[in-house]
């Protein structure tokens, strides 16, 4: 049978830096939530917004798979590959840590937020050399469709990592319908309501709410409103 996990825009994490402003949907950081650990091989999903030339300074990370995607602004990223690249409104951005690297994320802008979306999936390989990535996807090509945007595979459309994991986003009209075939059968989906509102399964999603679906083949998708999701297909790993 079909089980759902529910999480509300309001029950998640939250953190004010000052300079950060800062959502968990899973425990992160100061927030530590035992029933909200991850779900399956998706760890981390914070929803952040950072202050006018502000940001993260340099840290390290090992073994994880991390993926930002900006909602508005730009972030610029540099890492301890010498990788020096601002990632935009519309671009998406993989690191495979591996076995170690250290970066730093700063809000490029002098006079304006940035606000992005840092997504961290195990991997399903340990120690991999480190290695990163990004792409620029077109709104046109997920307007009232699901853009696959990550795989775990390089020939793939969109970005890939070290992980059978796969993300799609869609912009869909109000009223459009539309649905999403699990790639493995044993995995589970995490889907995430950017903006907007939209029935998934038959349970009613608004902005920034969380949705963890096992058990089931298919995802059934009605836009209430113009609406932006993001559907992540992970291994269901403990």
């Amino acid at each position: 049978m079909p089980e759902l996990f529910l999480h509300t825009a309001d029950s998640r994490g939250h953190a004010d830096h000052g300079w950060l402003h800062t959502f968990h949907t899973f425990s992160f950081a100061d927030y530590h939530h035992p029933e909200r650990m991850h779900f399956g091989a998706l760890r981390v999903l914070n929803d952040d917004t950072v202050a006018a030339g502000m940001g993260f300074g340099t840290h390290a990370h090992a073994n994880m798979e991390i993926i930002s995607i900006p909602l508005a602004g730009d972030l610029e990223h540099r890492d301890s590959m010498g990788n020096v690249q601002t990632i935009h409104q519309g671009d998406v951005q993989v690191m495979s840590a591996g076995s170690g690297i250290s970066h730093s994320e700063f809000n490029k802008n002098q006079n304006k937020e940035v606000k992005f979306l840092q997504i961290w999936v195990i991997p399903n390989a340990r120690n991999v050399v480190p290695r990163y990535d990004q792409i620029s996807f077109k709104l046109a090509d997920r307007h009232n469709k699901l853009q696959q945007i990550l795989s775990p595979h390089a020939q793939d459309e969109g970005m890939w990592i070290h992980q059978d994991a796969w993300f799609h986003w869609g912009h869909l009209d109000e009223g459009f319908e539309t649905f999403y075939d699990l790639k493995k059968p044993e995995n589970g989906v995490y889907v995430f309501m950017i903006e907007g509102q939209a029935s998934v399964n038959g349970q009613a999603l608004s902005r920034r709410d969380g949705l963890g679906i096992t058990g089931s083949q298919q995802l059934s998708i009605q836009a209430k409103t113009s609406c932006d999701i993001l559907i992540m297909e992970v291994p269901m790993i403990r």
